[in-house]
């Protein structure tokens, strides 16, 4: 039976019929991010939402940095959302800035001066705002308004030539003070900004606001499909209204709706307040929502490319579940992680009548590919978990407990035999026999057994660190909640595991391979590792935890 193919979205749809009608014969989008900032996975919905139809239809994808607010923006910024967007598996295919077109920005403003479509205005910040009105009340005209086009020109240019302090003039499209659409009562599109920017140095002193730069940085590279989450909608008359009076390429705007997630924020301010108050270590923290910390807590471009469909493309404003990146995230790493041991919580174990000094080498499947196999060395100490080892086991109890028996993964059954505990009652040790005629795969013991355990060899165990990540918040939504926001924060977003026992094998890890450690969550190698100390990542438990939280409370 054939696969039922998938419904385009709105915007596909738009595409197709475009196309169909000859409208274009080769689209162009673009991904326009203001590099004041790490990328977050809402960019990344809108990263393969723009790439992904420059690829499906045979088109292009320009990749343009909204620079043109030089106090906030850095190379930094710019060098990461590079790296991010390669990392996610595409590719530009021009590389452009919206300063790249300041000159040209320029003489478009000088044209609607010239048209008696622009003016130079004085008013203060305050007087502006106040003269626009309210969205019931019209705006009233500026007493600059009607300044001649001479004038006008003569004061945008001493602005360009810094002649005027920051905030002393404006330069305002002439539109209409009544308008119903408060973005149409005379916008600012120029400002007085004597500040160094990352690329054009000290060249400019005076800035195009972005809704005169975007539709026009559209119009300059022939941009076919512009798209725009949904709070641009405003904006849409504007973009509109400008392409029309400068009679230049149009290029059309189309809004579809930003991913909003539980337990996380996107706002770029907020997420800069977590890194500069040091609540998070960094941008590409693992806790972040961040392309980078999603990269850095090991977080695979497939899984996140998986989720951004799954959401797919809407008109309507929604809250996607976290869970759901998990799930994409596990649904991947199942079929990619190398199978490890570890062991989190140790205790040791001791088999009483395995022979002293002797060692062994088992072969355990590595599930990467069928017959896949890694040596991993058995020793008369193991450290094995804690939890696997109950002094009074409950009913249904398949792993330790005293005379209770249980398989060691790829090695032998043991029988548990007594155990050892401290002044304060902690287990230190567990006390076991093997049967030697149980060994994985050639077992002739008639013994069966119900439970499983995974161990590490102590006279071969690895000391690692291990990093345990959960949610950023503690509640669902803490944009939506009273006070301030960083007082919904997840204290238990961060466990750090000091005294953790991987196998050898794991000397080698590489930052580029998942892990899963059995019966313990997926894990990645972090970038604070060094030949003298591991430091793993934990991605994504095996199962949702959440989900069994939810249903208790």
């Amino acid at each position: 039976m054939m696969s039922e193919e998938k419904s385009l979205n709105f915007i596909e749809e738009i595409v197709e019929e475009d196309l169909k009608n000859g409208k274009y014969k080769t689209i162009l989008t673009r991904f326009p991010p203001e590099p004041n900032g790490y990328l977050h996975i809402g960019h990344a919905k809108s990263i393969c939402l723009n790439f992904g139809l420059g690829l499906k239809y045979g088109g292009k994808t320009n990749l343009r940095f909204d620079d043109t607010n030089p106090v906030t923006e850095d190379t930094e910024y710019v060098d990461s959302i590079k790296e991010d967007v390669q990392w996610l598996g595409f590719n530009w295919a021009n590389e452009f800035y919206a300063s790249d077109y300041f000159d040209q920005l320029y003489t478009l403003a000088v044209k609607l001066i010239t048209a008696g479509l622009a003016y130079v205005d004085d008013s203060t910040a305050e007087e502006i705002a106040t003269l626009k009105g309210t969205p019931t009340e019209p705006g009233m005209d500026s007493v600059y308004r009607n300044r001649s086009v001479a004038e006008n020109l003569d004061l945008f240019e001493k602005m360009k030539n810094g002649a005027f302090a920051d905030g002393a003039k404006v330069l305002r499209a002439k539109v209409d003070m009544a308008a119903p659409n408060m973005h149409m009562r005379d916008p600012i599109i120029y400002r007085i900004k004597k500040a160094h920017h990352h690329r054009t140095g000290d060249k400019w002193c005076i800035y195009p606001m972005y809704d005169f730069a975007h539709g026009q940085s559209d119009s300059i590279e022939n941009i076919t499909h512009s798209i725009c989450t949904l709070e641009f909608i405003p904006h849409h008359q504007l973009y509109d209204w400008f392409i029309e009076k400068l009679n230049i390429f149009p290029s059309k705007q189309y809004e579809f709706a930003r991913l909003n997630m539980t337990y996380t924020v996107m706002s770029k301010r907020k997420l800069l307040q977590l890194v500069n108050d040091k609540h998070v270590q960094s941008w590409d923290d693992p806790r972040m929502p961040t392309i980078s910390g999603l990269r850095r807590r090991g977080f695979t471009a497939e899984s996140i490319r998986n989720f951004c469909d799954k959401i797919g493309v809407a008109k309507r404003d929604n809250m996607i579940d976290f869970s759901l990146l998990e799930f994409c995230v596990r649904e991947d790493l199942n079929k990619t992680a190398q199978r490890v041991m570890a062991v989190l919580d140790p205790v040791k174990l001791i088999i009483t009548n395995y022979p002293d000094g002797q060692t062994e080498d088992f072969n355990s499947e590595s599930g990467l590919e069928a017959g896949e196999t890694r040596i991993v060395p058995f020793s008369k100490e193991l450290w094995i978990e804690r939890e696997d080892f109950m002094e009074v086991p409950a009913k249904k109890w398949f792993r330790l407990a005293p005379g209770a028996a249980v398989r060691l993964k790829s090695a032998y059954i043991v029988k548990c035999e007594g155990f050892e505990k401290d002044a304060n009652g902690n287990v230190t040790a567990v006390h076991a026999t093997y049967i030697p005629e149980s060994k994985s795969g050639s077992d002739t013991s008639g013994i069966s057994v119900k439970g499983t355990i995974h161990w590490v060899s102590v006279q071969h165990a690895v000391k690692a660190e291990v990093r345990l990540y959960d949610r950023l918040f503690k509640v669902e939504e803490p944009d939506n909640q009273t006070g301030d926001f960083k007082e919904y924060l997840n204290p238990d977003s961060l466990q750090v595991l000091n005294t953790v026992y991987v196998e050898p094998s794991l000397k080698t890890a590489d930052l580029a391979t998942p892990y899963q450690f059995i019966r313990k969550g997926y894990f990645c190698l972090d970038r604070d590792s060094s030949a003298d100390k591991l430091v793993f990542n934990r991605t994504v438990t095996l199962k949702d935890a959440w989900a069994k939280e939810i249903k208790k409370n």
